[in-house]
């Protein structure tokens, strides 16, 4: 059923409700996708979309399918309302906040796999994880038919794989990706901040340092990318608290990784702090 936390705010839990509500909603429309559990990374996704669109979306909804283990899954941070209000506050119009089983009915047996650009990085260490982005975000572009739809920098591979989805499926929403919002410390905000013990909070800004520290060497005049990446690694090696799976200077528009940086480079990496995994990058222009 739907339901209100305000006058303006309209929230629909099924299929049905959401196509219903668009039916009379003024045009473009803008999609914030999410996984709940909102912070001020996502608040600059809605003003984005509520600026340059008449009716902004927001989907809240954890998507199982991108998760690669069920204790990750299970402790992802959840707090509807408090979601709800937020969304409330940034003067969003809809939220599209399904169960599990209204985003994949029984008999669902489909899955979207991207190409090569979801292969290295984080899909090389998350195997699948792509795929449930790539399957969620077709269902949500299909049902919402957004002009736009938001994404935050941090998750840069992210952006990669949906545009290249979106592209290849021909489906017409725009994908638009946002600058990533930090900490005063350079700390990436993410909804996994959260369970960082404050020992581990204290060292998570290391991987900014450690992007920082390759860019100025990139800004000095180096284009060598064992050398830029080896500036991360230094800078990393440091952090007693920082379990590092990967860093990567990599081409910007394929993702794999270069020898000599002689066009647009995405500098990434991702720690491990305790158990909570975060992931970082900065692009070269």
């Amino acid at each position: 059923m739907a339901t209100s936390v305000d006058r303006k705010l309209k929230i629909v839990r099924t299929r049905e409700e959401l196509r219903d509500a668009l039916g009379s909603a003024p045009r473009p429309v803008g999609l914030v996708p999410t996984m709940g559990w909102l912070h001020e990374g996502h608040r600059s996704l809605m003003r984005r979309a509520r600026a340059n669109n008449a009716t902004t979306v927001v989907s809240i909804f954890v998507n199982p399918r991108q998760f690669n283990s069920p204790d990750d899954l299970a402790q992802y941070p959840r707090d509807e309302p408090r979601d709800l209000a937020m969304c409330a506050e940034e003067a969003v119009d809809l939220v599209f906040a399904p169960s599990v089983e209204e985003v994949y009915p029984p008999g669902f047996d489909t899955v979207v796999s991207v190409g090569a650009i979801a292969l290295p990085l984080e899909g090389a260490a998350r195997p699948g994880h792509f795929d449930g982005v790539a399957t969620v975000v077709a269902i949500l572009f299909a049902l919402v038919g957004a002009e736009r739809a938001y994404f935050g920098q941090k998750d840069a591979q992210q952006v990669m794989v949906v545009r290249r989805m979106a592209l290849d499926l021909a489906l017409p929403t725009e994908v638009i990706a946002c600058p990533t919002v930090r900490e005063p410390d350079g700390l990436a905000l993410s909804s996994r901040n959260v369970h960082l013990v404050p020992a581990d909070r204290a060292a998570a800004p290391v991987l900014h340092r450690a992007l920082m520290a390759a860019r100025a060497r990139w800004e000095a005049g180096e284009r060598s990318g064992d050398l830029l990446r080896g500036s991360m690694s230094e800078v990393l090696a440091v952090e007693p608290h920082a379990d590092v799976e990967y860093v990567s200077v990599a081409d910007g528009r394929t993702l794999e990784e270069l020898d000599l940086v002689e066009g647009p480079a995405l500098l990434s990496l991702a720690v491990r702090f305790g158990s909570t995994r975060l992931i970082d990058n900065e692009p070269l222009p």
